[in-house]
């Protein structure tokens, strides 16, 4: 249910190709690379179908008595759009173009966003839109320099409701199958507090850079395994084979 008594009429409109967008840059210099470590991390771990669109800074669209209404989460996930991502290149419209985002992301900045504002009048704010117009069922507030994250569940009264990490820190976001939760480290020259996912049997996803760590190591250890193997046969009086 809407939080106040004014009619709302909702609707799916595609947004005019003479729209203009905000394009203002991004207020906070970890935005770009805390959603991309959020993206790739999918991407490389098979969790990523090729009909899903993870969206930056993003515009998602709706009609709100009859006034277009654009948003641009600092990170969202759509599990499948209907359409090819040519159409959907400038912005994206749910129901008309796809799935309603499983859930969306602020990454809050030194200056006041908006990322609470329950303001239903146009222009509605980021917190109505999403649980109200865009009925998102997971919305996740994240504060970069202090690595704290809010994560809010859509209840069955269509309010968010303030969610309770598990025993390890995170929260499992159901509509992905995967858990949430912070990690602290380096990645291309940051270090400090990261948005990361986990599987279901609390495995942790990895970037690229990981990966090629985790390889790297694996072919050491193979190496020192065959030359202890080669120093035991020539210990033994048997020359091993190249």
């Amino acid at each position: 249910m809407l939080t106040s008594s004014a009619t709302y009429e909702v609707s799916w409109e595609k947004l005019p190709d003479d729209f203009i967008l905000d394009d203002e840059p991004v207020d906070n210099i970890n935005q770009p690379a805390l959603a991309a470590a959020l993206t790739e991390s999918l991407e490389l771990s098979g969790k990523l179908p090729n009909n899903a669109l993870t969206t930056t800074n993003y515009g998602i669209c709706a009609t709100l008595n009859q006034k277009f209404v654009v948003k641009a989460p600092d990170w969202g996930y759509v599990p499948s759009i209907l359409v090819t991502r040519e159409e959907v290149k400038r912005s994206y419209t749910p129901r008309l173009q796809g799935d309603i985002p499983v859930i969306v992301m602020e990454f809050i900045s030194d200056t006041e966003g908006g990322e609470y504002s329950s303001k239903p009048t146009y222009p509605p704010g980021k917190w109505f839109f999403y649980e109200q117009i865009l009925q998102v069922p997971n919305y996740a507030i994240f504060e970069p320099d202090t690595g704290v994250l809010e994560v809010y569940h859509l209840d069955d009264s269509g309010q968010y409701r303030l969610q309770t990490a598990d025993g390890n820190h995170r929260y499992w976001i159901a509509e992905i199958n995967l858990f949430l939760g912070i990690w602290e480290g380096s990645r291309e020259n940051r270090t400090g507090y990261w948005l990361r996912w986990w599987d279901e049997n609390g495995e942790l996803l990895l970037w690229g850079s990981e990966l090629a760590t985790q390889e790297h190591q694996r072919a050491e250890q193979e190496h020192q395994r065959a030359e202890r193997l080669a120093q035991q046969l020539r210990e033994a009086g048997i020359e091993p084979q190249e």
